[in-house]
């Protein structure tokens, strides 16, 4: 019967480059982390009806702005600033219950109605404030060679998780119980990281309040079941927002310098619960230059003045942690290499005018392994990664002041050139591109 109501809901599937006619559009960073997703999905979820989280916590951060107001959400997806979206957080997702109800005030505070428009999956695993304490002394414990986490728990809570110890979203809907498996889960934590004296009663008092908030506003629901009607509904829409980015995902990315969960396309399909064939549309944003935070490897980084104008210029300070981003050149390497992994429809390249008043501008388009050429391939050794030769083409750059033009032809014929370079050698078109850090500062290539 399943099997029948898919093949009916899907049978009309066609790929949509732009998302725009999408009945399922998601929406990914192609390199590591911080390219911008938010604001695309921003413009985008106005016309969709669901907008959902697949992965990850509060270590992801989406600045938006809208209406001229900033907008930082760790937790919350996107398209919350519209009335007629529908937002969920799926089961891939780790929830800091405090963090959350933060994030509403700034809804509460700009007079943003949410009542009945955040829905939370049951089996969605919770953030302990011990698994934040435990994510500290790990990185504490690691010293010069500490991979550069958040500290915000999401490591270990997927470790608990995986472990079978976590506590799950759905615990809270039975407070009783879930007082006795909390106490239970501190205990076995606090073995595991040898934690003396950690205060449960604190917290368990501070989730009791806010869980109040949460069952009283019928946030908590079971999401596979949810996304699986509308799947079946034809005139329901539905776009899947990511966090992190495919270079940091736990299996695909620069290990052990990456993120916790699934980052990439197969997340989606994971953490929400949905299957593969409903997917129609897969958005791969690209910064027009690279950045990563923390440690880990960087091929392309630039540790010049040039590198130092980037993070100037584009402003690249983590929206999560405040640290100071690494900057270097745009890495087409790592680009072809997320392409192989998700499939990508189309690519949003973000903030191109940051390029502005650089004479030449460098691009790697591969790497060279011991006389071998990498064509979009990335080695799992980070010996051998870092062993690579890092191929560039050089480009063109240009001094026009580009900020917010929302039109191709209105760009400098360098700039132009840039986005045909880039979108020939990736065989993918670039059919976003953003010029600033406003909505309006997006325009769509005809």
């Amino acid at each position: 019967m399943l099997s029948k109501i898919s093949q009916r809901a899907f049978a009309s599937r066609q790929v949509c480059q732009t998302g725009l006619n999408s009945r399922f559009a998601v929406v990914l960073g192609t390199q590591w982390g911080d390219e911008g997703k938010g604001k695309l999905v921003d413009i985008l979820a106005k016309d969709y009806d669901i907008c959902a989280r697949f992965n990850g916590g509060a270590n992801a951060g989406h600045t938006v702005v809208a209406d001229g107001q900033k907008y930082a959400f760790h937790l919350l997806p996107c398209g919350i600033l519209y009335q007629k979206c529908i937002n969920v957080l799926g089961n891939g997702v780790v929830m800091h219950v405090p963090t959350l109800f933060e994030e509403l005030a700034q809804l509460d505070k700009n007079g943003i109605d949410y009542k009945g428009r955040l829905l939370i999956s049951d089996r969605a695993h919770l953030v302990s404030d011990i698994q934040i304490h435990a994510d500290g002394l790990l990185e504490q414990q690691k010293g010069k060679s500490a991979i550069g986490t958040t500290k915000r728990g999401i490591g270990p809570t997927y470790a608990s998780k995986a472990l079978r110890i976590g506590l799950r979203v759905g615990d809270l809907l039975d407070w009783q119980r879930f007082e006795e498996k909390y106490n239970t889960f501190v205990n076995e934590l606090s073995y595991l990281y040898r934690i003396d004296n950690f205060d449960k009663k604190k917290e368990l008092d501070e989730l009791r309040q806010l869980n109040e908030r949460i069952t009283k506003g019928n946030m908590i629901v079971d999401s596979i079941q949810y996304l699986s009607r509308a799947l079946n509904d034809s005139k329901k829409r539905i776009i899947a927002e990511g966090a992190n980015a495919t270079m940091l995902d736990i299996d695909f990315g620069t290990y052990p310098y990456i993120t916790s969960s699934s980052t990439t396309v197969g997340g989606v399909c994971t953490g929400l619960g949905v299957p593969p064939s409903a997917i129609e549309t897969t958005i791969g944003i690209m910064k027009a230059y690279t950045t990563r935070v923390g440690g880990g490897p960087f091929p392309s980084e630039c540790l010049d003045d040039i590198g130092a104008r980037l993070q100037k210029v584009g402003h690249e300070f983590g929206a999560t942690t405040g640290r100071p981003r690494r900057c270097g050149w745009l890495d087409l390497n790592v680009v072809k290499f997320s392409h192989k992994l998700n499939g990508l429809t189309s690519i949003n390249m973000t903030k191109l005018d940051v390029l502005t008043g650089i004479n030449k501008i460098k691009v790697a388009t591969h790497y060279e392994l011991n006389g071998r050429k990498l064509d979009g391939e990335m080695p799992a050794s980070l010996d051998d990664l870092g062993k690579c030769q890092v191929k560039y083409v050089e480009l063109d750059g240009w001094e026009e002041d580009i900020s917010n033009i929302t039109q191709f032809e209105k760009l400098p014929g360098a700039a132009q050139n840039y986005i045909k370079f880039i979108e020939k050698e990736l065989s993918i078109p670039i059919t976003w591109v953003g010029t600033g850090p406003a909505r309006e500062a997006m325009f769509l290539r005809q």
